[in-house]
């Protein structure tokens, strides 16, 4: 059975001062495993879904109607089998798979469907040359790293032949760290790589004869357990395109690096390794509208940017181009328009001059090459805002960029950014920021390799423009772990909020609203004030349906003028501690009744700064056996609002609440809520007598306060 229906979702305000937090002990369903990753369009397989707390999962939600899902039986409560159908118009792209059951909705995890191959499963004992499977070219094969040992096949090549043996496992989220070989017939090994795409290896491989060739897959340390995908074809496969950067609704001639790229390719004397890249001219048409909306669009999650996963791509708006439906790449789209390096700019006396608002495709051609730039600033001066795009366009330069005055004097210097916050990573090795320039100044820009390394594989796009405030704004489950968001009936729950301002955004509120709510799920607009973190809560009334389903959050924020509409990106954690990457849905659930619930009354109060905001929290009680005293705590306030810690005791239902506004505080809403923590009897089982008492984390619904400033003497 196949769901796709609508989910809800909970999120809450989180500013400055960040509490300590333990989450839900209830349980939380958690996707660890799929097995196998992969699949080709019109093909059926039987997979393997592994987790924690799946009890009832008989649903698979997935990420294109064209894929469905049977449940098969339950192995035990955390090992399910499914029988998966794509059908034949599922393109080649990578898709959320998220299990569905009693407790709510899991983490996803990702699915490769491709075509034009042959789907094979690997076939044990093959832990040796001698035992290697034999495969054919063109096939996408469903393997298992083995601990303490590697995996081995076998396929006949002409001389001359030129094929690409990639392997699939971090661009998946398994944690297998692969390594790959090439041997002859004799054992001698002719090529080998580890880490090319990120963690995944990948070899272009030329056969120097005929005959029989052996690729050997293993885990760097010989870990087992971890699945991979493994293809060995030879399809055209794209390096990347240059430029990467198109001016929004125009046609743009790009040049694609390559192997394999077929007719109206040349060889070129670009290389990587030993083997020349052939080039190929391509036309491409950005989105009209990709700006307006403030997108980035893919059909293969951005997984490939760096060794562990990163939200990379949540400060770009552009989208992915799949010239021959294999390998992406990624395009940079701006209202304005687009230019080329142009070279010699290799020193500060050569700088290519930029007309603002500049936004340049660019290449470190050689090892130790410099990029030089100049521009004049206008009769107002003021501030001026950079930004290098290397990891976010999957570039491998570390970039750093540094601004000259006319006397040679080096004054402001720009290196990675982004935000690290909970379960959230989008901090990447790009420079972007702004400062003050004096009017009718001439500077110069340096932008180099953090690492002077050079090569067609570094590619940037550098943006240089007159400040100009926007944001970005993404969102991403409570939990540090992997994890989906559930919502109890009759309790709240949320999710974090990230904002990346641009140019000095951050002095404009941002508020938080969402779309697509089902009957009995609520969330009041949270405002986010001169901060980069807010979080949302969404709340289910006691009787909501039980529902699974997405939801789309909004961001709003009025900037003087200009009225600025965001779609909010969803985010996931892709392993347990570390590493997190988009999603295309946000999706929530909603299930059964909560133990507790908390809300504060008023839910909105109006104080001057350097006042009190006085209201009440009111615990109510639903489960029949929990009596017990709920602690309370603020859930990552904003440090000019202030509250203590405090206790609803066991026959109490609520207590006052006093919360201290510092003066000086801006003037404007603040949203907030509160956590609580109890001990709750509870087992999975209902009939269980025997319920110990577990630690159970309950989120508030907010309350909204605005400040105002008080009366002038």
């Amino acid at each position: 059975m196949n769901s796709r229906t609508p989910i809800p979702c909970c999120v809450l305000i989180v500013c400055a001062a960040c509490a300590s937090i333990v989450f839900a002990d209830l349980p939380t369903p958690r996707l660890d495993v799929l097995q196998p990753v992969g699949m080709v369009a019109g093909n059926t397989v039987d997979i393997i879904v592994q987790g924690n707390d799946l009890d009832g999962c008989e649903t698979l939600v997935l990420g294109h109607p064209g894929l469905r899902a049977e449940f098969l039986k339950a192995e035990n409560p955390n090992r399910l089998h499914f029988k998966l159908t794509a059908s034949g118009d599922v393109p080649t792209g990578t898709y959320d798979v998220y299990a569905s059951g009693r407790f709510g909705i899991t983490n996803p995890r990702l699915l490769h469907v491709v075509r034009g191959l042959t789907d094979v499963l690997e076939v044990e004992p093959n832990n040796a040359a001698a035992m290697a499977q034999t495969v054919s070219l063109n096939v996408a094969i469903s393997g298992q790293g083995d601990g303490n040992n590697q995996d081995f096949f076998q396929l006949p090549l002409k001389q001359g032949q030129r094929i690409t043996i990639d392997c699939w496992s971090a661009r998946l989220e398994t944690e297998m760290d692969p390594t790959l070989a090439v041997y002859s017939a004799t054992g001698q090994q002719l090529a080998s790589n580890s880490d090319y795409y990120g963690r995944d290896p990948m070899i272009d491989f030329l056969a120097p004869a005929d005959g029989t060739y052996f690729v050997e897959v293993r885990d760097l340390i010989y870990r087992g357990g971890h699945p991979y995908r493994l293809y060995i074809h030879d399809q055209p496969r794209v390096e990347n395109v240059f430029p990467q950067a198109v001016t929004a609704g125009q046609s743009a001639a790009l040049l694609a690096l390559g192997s394999n790229l077929g007719a109206g390719s040349q060889d070129t004397a670009i290389r990587i390794g030993n083997l020349p890249l052939q080039q190929k001219p391509l036309t491409f048409t950005a989105g009209s509208e990709i700006t307006t909306r403030g997108d980035f669009r893919f059909r293969i999650h951005p997984m490939q940017h760096s060794v562990l996963p990163t939200a990379a791509t949540c400060t770009l708006i552009g989208e992915q181009f799949l010239p021959f439906e294999t390998d992406p790449a990624v395009i940079l789209i701006t209202d304005g328009p687009t230019s080329l390096e142009q070279e010699p700019n290799d020193n500060k006396e050569q700088p290519q001059a930029l007309t603002l608002p500049a936004v340049l495709s660019a290449r470190f051609d050689q090892p130790r090459d410099a990029d030089w730039y100049t521009f004049e600033t206008d009769a107002m001066g003021g501030n001026y805002g950079f930004d290098v795009y290397a990891e976010r366009i999957a570039g491998r330069c570390d970039p750093y960029l540094a601004l000259y005055d006319d006397q040679s004097n080096r004054f402001f210097d720009l290196d990675d950014f982004g935000h690290r916050i909970n379960a959230f990573d989008g901090h990447l090795r790009d420079p972007s920021g702004m400062t003050n320039l004096q009017p009718n100044k001439k500077i110069r820009i340096l932008v180099q390799d953090r690492y002077q390394r050079g090569g067609p594989r570094y590619q940037y796009v550098l943006s240089v423009r007159k400040a100009r405030t926007d944001f970005y704004a993404a969102s991403i489950h409570s939990s540090n772990n992997t994890a989906g968001t559930t919502i109890w009936q009759g309790a709240a729950a949320h999710v974090d909020v990230v904002l990346h301002h641009i140019d000095g955004g951050n002095q404009f509120p941002t508020t938080i609203t969402a779309e697509g709510l089902p009957p009995g799920l609520h969330v009041t607009p949270t405002v986010i004030t001169n901060d980069t973190r807010g979080s949302v809560a969404f709340w289910a009334d006691d009787n909501a349906a039980p529902w699974t389903g997405s939801l789309k959050l909004i961001a709003t924020s009025k900037h003087e003028n200009r009225e600025l509409r965001h779609e909010v990106r969803p985010h996931t954690r892709s392993y347990g501690q570390s590493g997190s990457r988009v999603v295309r849905e946000q999706f929530v659930a909603v299930r059964e009744r909560a133990p507790y619930s908390l809300r504060i009354e008023p839910e909105r109060i109006t104080v001057e700064a350097g006042q009190k905001a006085e209201g009440k929290l009111i615990v109510t009680r639903y489960w029949p056996d929990f009596k017990e005293a709920v602690n309370y705590q603020t859930l990552n306030w904003p440090g000019v609002l202030q509250l203590g810690n405090g206790t609803i005791a066991a026959d109490q239902t609520e207590v006052p609440v006093s919360i201290q506004v510092q003066p000086n505080t801006n003037a404007g809403d603040y949203t907030v809520s509160i956590l609580g923590q109890a001990q709750v009897p509870f087992h999975k089982n209902p009939d269980e007598k025997n319920r110990p008492n577990t630690l159970v984390p309950m989120t508030s619904r907010p309350v909204t306060i605005t400040v105002t400033k008080p009366p002038q003497k």
